[in-house]
């Protein structure tokens, strides 16, 4: 069906699907009639379809327009007129616009579709708007078409590279350029100059194996590095003998028999990454006492999480390719003067766990030279990014002792300042966006003004827009963080078509189907995170203080309200209190449902009790907490606990709720990823967790959880009852459920799989970077120029806030 409604919105003329409105006439003026009654104005998906029932009578679901309006994701409703826009699949739009006086249908293209939109806005002038096309700078360039192929540029890269790099010798020559350009503060690695041509390096390989079969298996590269050297070669092919045969082999088979696998397995053999600078600007930025303060939350312990599984991985690698290199990892964030009672006033940090990496602070200074000495919300960093980039730049080259070999950046202000500092050091980028804010607030883009002086969402759409632009690769952590689902869109995929009246119209923005997008999960810290049956493991010393958080009787900053029925199981949660996350949500739902409250005690961890909330939504969140709590009489059937910064006793935690035959529920409207989801089953607990983003895709509902819709609150609640419910009556019931979501876990959410994939990205865009670096000077250009006149002149109306209040003040 998505397939025929492709080619029908492609091929039929307006006529056509106009033939289908007077086929049903009746049907289609009642339903235009109720979209009509919505007044001026968005609608998104789901009032549609709520709409469309009015519609579906007599079997005209079947016919062309009711297919198209079952795709549509929103409607621009300006009387008589309504507009859809149609996604029959991820990544591929149509606009069609209706007069409803006389049912006449037009398609438009997204200019017209997005003038449309701006119409909406009183005395908005649409017609000399700037628009931004990325599309011509990158329409030359390979992409797949199939909607399977979204997130998984890499292996569509190498199948294109490895069908046009060995098609003969000359083609061969940037592969071997490439190999006699690697190098590390002067010392020559893979090819030293004495092979010049396609055919001496075949010779020397030759050569090379002849030599290899003569030795043992496990000879040390230093015995034969010698004659090696004469025939060409440098330190990096391995550390042993055999492992020098092997990818001599695995080189020689690509030139007589080229294949992807294979020329991304010796693509990753190449030493290149040594020098890895991770940027994340915003926030408490440590490793302890920050977990759960404003804007600290997953994305640290993510970064932490990484670095580890990064450095242990760098030095395996470095050891195979035999090479006497100890690599550095910097996490480059901001430094917190005033930040009294953590390290973030400390400019260099150890990373627990690892013996190559570090923790560098920097602060934020005007471009005068004030620092600012307080904490700031992410949505006003924007005018000290630039500056901290250029001193990032100074700081990290001196640390290292060398330009760095991999810039990754975090979240819009991490992946700017990213941005920046790849440009400029002409190093390899990726970005990781965590979060989109366009995806958090509907129609942030065409009422951008209404919450700027806020949010400063210009700036931020500005900022991402020029880094998913500029990057080299982007990882996400599921496929729906790029292109969304059947029947929901993709955070990236939001800025292929968007409009900020009176600043700029995006009429294309990204191309989701770019090569440039990997999915690669995370995991959760095994060390950590662990089920409750792994008995020898657990931390038995805690309990005492896990049981007095969970049940003790007193009201004190650390924990409020009490479970009075300690025999029950717990339903479990833990946020930041944000509105996105929720969970005031879960409180409501829980608090209406009389039978879950019976069968199931509720504890919920985020927020501070101990101290008024600086940040706006976490009071309007606190404020609604207490009021459910209140309203629905929860005081004996709830616990709320402050934040906790403990991971270690969190995954102690995680298994002291497993042992009461509990559940985690993550309740968000929207999760990029759900890095509580994956601590959650890794501790062997049953989770609940929301359909809206990457726990969709991290759960196969029914087998290693249960999807959620936070929208329908009543739903919800009636899943978990039956949930309960069946394990009194089958017990095996909830271990079902625990041993699904732990197998999910190991087949795809680990550190040790991440870590290496990341590592195969950065060579093989390494590799396609060097190849194609002029083919991209337009579009660099283009960047630039978006750069300088647009995101430039925006910052400059953020306000500097110095004089904003401190977090630990």
């Amino acid at each position: 069906m998505t397939r025929q409604l492709t080619r029908m919105l492609s091929t039929a003329t307006e006529e056509a699907i106009g033939d289908s409105l007077s086929n049903h006439s009746d049907q289609i003026k009642a339903l235009f009639k109720k979209l009509i009654e919505h007044g001026k104005g968005m609608l998104q998906r789901q009032d549609i379809l709520a709409d469309l029932g009015t519609y579906y009578t007599d079997g005209s679901e079947h016919d062309q327009f009711a297919e198209i309006l079952k795709s549509c994701q929103e409607a621009i409703v300006l009387p008589p007129m309504v507009a859809f826009g149609v996604r029959p699949r991820p990544g591929i739009w149509y606009y069609v616009r209706v007069n409803t006086s006389d049912l006449k249908i037009e398609t438009l293209n997204v200019t017209d579709y997005l003038k449309f939109k701006e119409e909406l806005l009183d005395g908005n002038d649409s017609n000399f708007a700037l628009e931004l096309d990325f599309e011509p700078f990158n329409a030359a360039f390979p992409r797949p078409s199939l909607s399977k192929s979204i997130g998984n540029g890499v292996e569509f890269l190498n199948k294109h590279i490895s069908s046009k790099l060995f098609k003969n010798n000359e083609a061969v020559t940037p592969l071997l350029s490439f190999l006699r350009d690697r190098s590390y503060k002067g010392m020559s690695m893979m090819l030293n100059n004495k092979i010049q041509s396609t055919d001496g390096f075949q010779s020397a390989l030759r050569k090379g194996e002849e030599h290899l079969l003569s030795l043992p298996s496990d000879t040390p590269y230093s015995s034969f590095e010698p004659k090696f050297e004469v025939l060409g070669f440098e330190r990096g092919w391995g550390d042993t003998a055999k492992r020098v045969l092997d990818n001599l082999h695995m080189l020689l088979d690509l030139l007589e028999a080229p294949d992807p696998y294979t020329f991304e397995k010796f693509l990753s053999i190449i030493p290149m990454v040594f020098n890895v600078v991770i940027l994340s600007p915003h926030g408490y930025f440590a490793q302890a006492n920050v977990l759960g303060y404003p804007d600290t939350g997953g994305q640290v312990v993510y970064i932490l999480d990484q670095v580890r599984a990064l450095e242990k991985e760098m030095l395996l690698r470095i050891k195979e390719q035999g090479l006497d290199i100890v690599p550095k990892i910097l996490i480059a964030t901001r430094m917190l003067p005033d930040a009294v009672g953590t390290t973030c006033g400390e400019r260099l940090e150890p990373v627990e766990g690892t013996e190559h990496t570090n923790i560098i602070r920097i602060p934020f200074r005007t471009k005068e030279g004030v620092v600012l000495r307080k904490w700031i919300s992410r949505f006003d960093v924007w005018p000290y990014l630039e500056t901290y980039a250029e001193d990032c730049i100074k700081e990290v080259t001196e640390e290292l002792g060398a330009k760095p070999d991999l810039i990754i950046g975090n979240y819009s202000d991490g992946n700017l300042v990213a941005s920046i500092m790849a440009h400029k050091m002409d190093v390899t980028q990726c970005t990781i966006a965590h979060a989109l804010e366009k995806t958090k607030y509907p129609n942030s883009d065409l009422y951008w003004k209404e919450k700027d002086d806020h949010y400063h969402f210009s700036c931020q759409f500005t900022a991402d827009v020029y880094a998913m632009n500029k990057t080299d690769f982007i990882i996400t952590s599921t496929f729906q963080e790029i292109a969304g689902s059947k029947d929901s869109v993709g955070q990236y995929e939001t800025h292929i078509g968007f409009t900020m009246p009176g600043l700029y119209r995006v009429v294309q923005g990204i191309n989701v189907f770019d090569p440039k997008f990997n999915i690669v999960s995370p995991g959760a810290d095994m060390d950590i995170y662990f089920p409750p049956t792994e008995k020898s493991r657990r931390l038995t010393d805690l309990h005492p203080e896990i049981e007095e958080l969970l049940y003790s009787k007193v009201d004190n900053t650390e924990h409020k309200f009490v479970l009075t029925d300690k025999t029950k199981p717990i339903i479990f949660s833990m946020a930041r209190l944000d509105r996105v996350k929720n969970l005031t949500g879960l409180v409501e739902l829980y608090g209406k449902n009389p039978k879950l409250r019976e069968l199931a005690n509720l504890v919920i961890v985020c927020g501070d009790h101990g101290k008024e909330s600086k940040d706006k939504e976490e009071q309007a969140e606190l404020k609604k907490m207490y009021s459910y709590i209140e309203e629905y009489k929860l005081n004996g059937q709830i616990r709320w606990i402050s934040a906790q910064m403990d991971r270690v006793r969190n995954g102690e935690l995680y298994r002291v709720i497993a042992d009461t035959k509990g559940v985690f529920v993550q309740p968000a409207f929207y999760e990029a990823f759900g890095l509580t989801v994956v601590e959650s089953m890794t501790s062997g607990l049953p989770t609940f967790a929301t359909l809206h983003g990457g726990p969709a895709e991290i759960i196969v509902d029914g087998v290693s959880g249960f999807h959620i819709d936070p929208y329908q609150g009543d739903q919800v609640s009636n899943l978990l009852v039956n949930f309960f419910q069946k394990c009194k009556v089958e017990p095996s019931h909830w271990e079902d459920i625990s041993q699904g979501g732990l197998k999910r876990i190991y087949e795809k959410y680990t550190w040790k799989l991440y870590s290496e994939r990341l590592l195969t990205l950065t060579t093989v865009y390494g590799f396609w970077k060097y190849i194609t670096g002029d083919d991209r000077l337009e579009s660099r250009r283009y960047l630039e120029m978006f750069y300088g006149l647009k995101y430039r002149t925006l910052v400059d109306n953020v306000p500097l806030a110095i004089d904003a209040p401190s977090k630990s003040s």
